[in-house]
């Protein structure tokens, strides 16, 4: 027999709905009632103001999933791949029904996070400190005191090895002039590759007169294919094309030029804006990334403020302007702030700086506060273990300013879920020796051991 098509309301009445098969105790459902997601759906609509063609992805999902992404240390395409199978992803994003396909192509992720910028990303991170306020983990007091300090978030590249820097330019500029129509004297494809070997190989036998002498003639490859491209780019016609590969030569250029101890030395061919940063650790004598400056509270490590610094600027003339983030999301300025040594000589008018190691003149609470500086130490390290805040693996200076807010956010989700589950938990106990204790049908109480 053959069945009558049913009208969408009809499916809609048969299919369950997410809110009969979960469970509406669990945290992530109690956090979705604390954040507003309205304000998303009406600021977030501006960025997609064409009405003809396909419409664009709901506020809401996009946000959900961003922040499920940085809680949960995921990417673009495993959070789309776990939203599929979890039903507390798909009501914290906004879904009535159970879903089977997937919202988004994880490429929209990466769109959004184009359109919406470092400003798009600082407003997420507001909404988790409303969140938080909402829940009870932070409030105006703890607000009114903050930690601040800087880390290093690496970069997405290889470790930047001249040998290695030297033939993936060989390479790059090889493929360029194939795509482009360019015959080229030699490619040097049989010898650079053996060379670079052989490089890493003098260098782990500590023989450096020899491995120095090998990068010499690998250097002289690159700059042999450089020099054939730039004698053949006045045939190519003026436009984008010409202006890209004018880039890429003076890019490669400038790697081959540069200084062992240059500044502004070219790390990553497809990401120049690397910084190279010595923190002082024993175990990684140098970082290939962005400087990040954290701003937390001093009680619970709540993250108040993130900012990627390019450029490795020192972190005493950071601070000013990592408080005046600190008042833009939060709405109040701090009125202590504690560092490190590292902020000595900071030009920060206003509220009370105390630097590690001071002495003089300080309170009793104010010494307890100054001991309270090293907690934000572990909260960068949750980030980096538990987030992403470990690689990024976002583009260019504009990537590495919205995935270090992101980053924040995640870690602002965390402490609200833990905070959740804490409070259920207490709840839970709660009811239990309430039922143990409750009166027994007799009139009389019942004890556990007459239970049992």
């Amino acid at each position: 027999m053959k069945h009558r098509d049913r009208t969408p309301e009809q499916d809609d009445l048969l299919r369950p709905r997410l809110v009969d098969m979960i469970d509406m105790r669990h945290e992530l459902v109690k956090l979705a009632g604390l954040i507003d997601w309205e304000w998303f759906e009406r600021e977030w609509a501006g960025f997609f103001p064409s009405a003809s063609g396909r419409p664009a992805t709901h506020p809401r999902l996009v946000a959900g999933l961003m922040y499920l992404q940085h809680t949960h240390g995921l990417s673009d395409e495993a959070v789309v791949a776990r939203w599929v199978e979890n039903p507390y992803f798909q009501h914290f994003t906004g879904e009535t029904f159970f879903q089977h396909q997937p919202p988004i192509h994880p490429s929209s992720l990466s769109r959004w996070r184009d359109r919406i910028g470092e400003e798009g990303a600082e407003w997420l991170l507001t909404k988790t400190i409303e969140a938080g306020r909402a829940a009870g983990v932070v409030d105006d007091d703890r607000l009114s005191r903050v930690s601040v300090d800087t880390t290093v978030m690496e970069k997405a590249i290889a470790h930047p090895t001249d040998a290695r820097l030297y033939e993936k330019a060989r390479v790059k500029l090889v493929a360029l002039a194939k795509d482009l129509g360019i015959d080229l004297r030699q490619t040097y494809a049989r010898k650079a590759p053996r060379l670079a070997q052989q490089i890493g190989r003098y260098a782990h036998a500590r023989q450096f007169k020899r491995m120095r002498k090998a990068l010499r003639t690998l250097r002289g490859y690159t700059g042999r294919v450089m020099r054939d491209i730039r004698r053949q780019l006045d045939g190519l016609p003026e436009g984008a094309v010409r202006d890209g590969v004018a880039e890429m030569l003076a890019r490669v250029s400038k790697l081959l030029h540069q200084a062992p101890k240059a500044k502004g030395k070219i790390y990553a061919l497809h990401e120049p804006e690397v910084d190279c940063i010595s923190k002082g650790k024993a175990r990684v004598r140098y970082e290939f990334g962005c400087k990040v400056s954290v701003a937390t509270t001093i009680d619970g490590g709540f993250v108040v403020g993130m900012r990627a610094m390019p450029g490795n600027p020192y972190d005493g003339h950071t601070l000013a302007e990592a408080l005046e983030q600190v008042e833009t999301l939060t709405d109040m300025r701090p009125a202590l702030v504690v560092v490190d040594r590292g902020y000595r000589g900071h030009d920060v008018r206003g509220p009370r700086v105390l630097i590690s190691g001071m002495r003089r003149g300080l309170t009793k609470g104010l010494k307890a506060h100054l001991r309270r500086r090293s907690a934000i130490e572990p909260e960068i390290g949750h980030m980096k273990t538990d987030g992403r805040l470990a690689r990024c693996p976002l583009k260019g200076s504009r990537g590495d300013a919205i995935f270090a807010v992101l980053c924040g956010c995640g870690h602002n989700i965390r402490k609200i879920l833990a905070r959740l589950r804490a409070l259920l938990a207490m709840l839970a106990a709660w009811i239990a020796d309430a039922v143990r204790l409750s009166p027994a049908a007799d009139g009389g109480w019942r004890h556990p051991e007459m239970a049992a």
